[in-house]
């Protein structure tokens, strides 16, 4: 909630608050799972919203679309507040403005990008590629570039690696070398990427992301919930989506400095799994993108189970941290919470270290920057509750939220622009008609030449008969004279001179 302006979180021997102008140095929100880091990310969002900054945050669980109803007044809240030093009676609880998105469609607004946009660094590592694929998608990339034709949706990128593969020998020189071996191993990754929802994610209309920057008429940011229940159960394209959007934020967004407070605020929940079996060249734009998108007014907070989920170069990007309880029984685990209580500026009031095992539910050790971006001595606090209600909503009140929303329409139905597959399918189309084309005229031209040579033949058999006609005249008229004397030769033999010869 809003307090004099600041962020407060939680409260203990002090109070524990947020200030404004230091949100876009970044955040982590750290614990075991049950600990209560849902609801500390779920406090602060609704804190940002009625700072009128939007937020974005992935619901892996359901549970954040609670933001849209008002929250319940309860024995147990109200016990809460009071330890907080708050007063009950004068605690407000309300929704917030919520949009809601997903990739599938299903449960928000569908939310899409080209397959040029994702580019091929991370669309390698979402297809999970060897260096070597890589390099061939990277081709694929280039020439498509080099032409114009834009990668839209799958069917284009399957186009194009079909017409990279065909033209191999002519763009070796160029691009180098395209083997047919990796063109059919990013075919396959391609059709389990489409199986896993990749046709759904690359089209149009693709997502406009200062839809994200906006407030509603009474100045509060909206809260954009990311609906994720079936998008995590395919990590890769999960984790690779979240990076997408923050490569995206990085290259659109101006330089704003050191606002007053942030332009948008990103939570990034199972963190974890952005930096999973990422390749060292990923990691390093995730660390150079994070370093660098705070002076773009964007605030960008990790959610994981343990800081050491987060690697360390990112990780000292993180100025404001929340630690809930976490748990150590073996030597691995007691590794980590040491690094853990390592992370915090020390309080001499107690033993970090010992206060991290010892947290309850709905408690945290936090320390936040302050006014001159130094991180405060670590606190003791209990989280305070949220505003709006703890759970999921129904899916006919979801559904409502979605249809009166100003921006329904707009990305519902999907379109098919021309696109690189359009443009190659109609290249093809026309060898296929000019090679028809080619082999009518070569068969035409075959039975031109059959018909000459038959006509030449049957000229030929022509003349032969008339010379045949005339020659069997004479020798008919010789036969016939012949035959005459032979019948007669024949007729005196045979009634006269054959009693001669005898």
């Amino acid at each position: 909630m809003l307090q004099d302006g600041k962020l407060l979180i939680g409260a203990g021997r002090t109070q524990a608050v947020l200030l404004p102008h230091m949100a876009n140095r970044h955040g982590l929100i750290c614990g075991a799972t049950g600990t209560g880091k849902t609801i500390t990310l779920k406090v602060m969002a609704e804190s940002f919203s009625d700072l009128g900054v939007p937020v974005f945050l992935a619901d892996i669980k359901g549970d954040l679309a609670g933001c849209a109803k008002t929250g319940q007044r309860s024995e147990t809240l109200d016990s809460r507040l009071t330890k907080l030093g708050l007063d009950p009676e004068s605690f407000v609880y309300h929704p917030f403005p919520v949009r809601f998105w997903d990739v599938f469609g299903q449960k928000g607004h569908p939310v899409r990008t080209t397959v040029s946009e994702m580019g091929a660094s991370l669309l390698a590592r979402l297809l999970d590629l060897t260096d070597v694929q890589a390099g061939v998608l990277n081709i694929v990339f280039r020439v498509a570039d080099d032409k114009g034709w834009l990668l839209i949706d799958l069917k284009d990128l399957r186009a194009m690696l079909s017409y990279v593969t065909d033209h191999a020998a002519e763009l070796l020189n160029d691009y180098g070398n395209v083997s047919k071996q990796s063109a059919g191993a990013i075919q396959r990754a391609l059709l389990q990427l489409e199986d896993a929802g990749g046709d759904v994610f690359f089209g149009e209309p693709d997502i406009e992301l200062m839809d994200w920057f906006q407030c509603d008429e009474k100045g509060r940011g909206y809260v954009n919930v990311l609906h994720c229940e079936r998008l995590y159960q395919s990590p890769l394209l999960y984790s690779t989506f979240l990076l997408w959007l923050l490569a995206e934020l990085f290259e659109q967004l101006p330089e704003v400095g050191n606002p007053e407070k942030p332009k948008l605020v990103f939570f990034f929940d199972e963190a974890h799994l952005l930096f999973k079996g990422a390749p060292r060249a990923l990691v390093d734009k995730v660390e150079q993108v994070v370093k660098l998108i705070r002076s773009k007014g964007v605030g960008v907070y990790f959610i994981t189970q343990q800081p050491s989920d987060v690697p360390d170069a990112v990780l000292a990007q993180l100025g404001n941290k929340v630690q809930h309880a976490l748990r150590a029984y073996t030597p691995n685990e007691q590794k980590a919470v040491r690094a853990a209580a390592q992370g915090f500026r020390p309080n001499p009031e107690f033993d970090t270290l010992s206060a991290i095992m010892d947290l309850g539910t709905g408690e945290a050790l936090v320390s936040f920057l302050d006014e001159k971006g130094r991180p405060n001595v670590v606190e003791r606090a209990t989280i305070l509750p949220p505003q709006s209600l703890m759970g999921p909503i129904d899916d006919a009140r979801r559904e409502a939220e979605i249809r009166f929303d100003a921006l329904f329409g707009k990305y519902e139905t999907a379109v098919d622009n021309e696109s690189a597959y359009e443009i190659i399918h109609a290249d093809r189309q026309k060898e296929a008609e000019a090679a028809a084309a080619a082999e009518a005229e070569k068969l035409a031209q075959k039975e031109r030449e059959r018909t000459e040579k038959e006509k030449a033949q049957a000229e030929k058999a022509k003349q032969a008969r008339k010379k045949t006609s005339a020659s069997s005249k004479v020798a008919n008229s010789a036969l016939n004279a012949v035959g005459r004397e032979i019948g007669r030769s024949f007729t005196r033999g045979l009634f006269g001179t054959l009693k001669k010869l005898f």
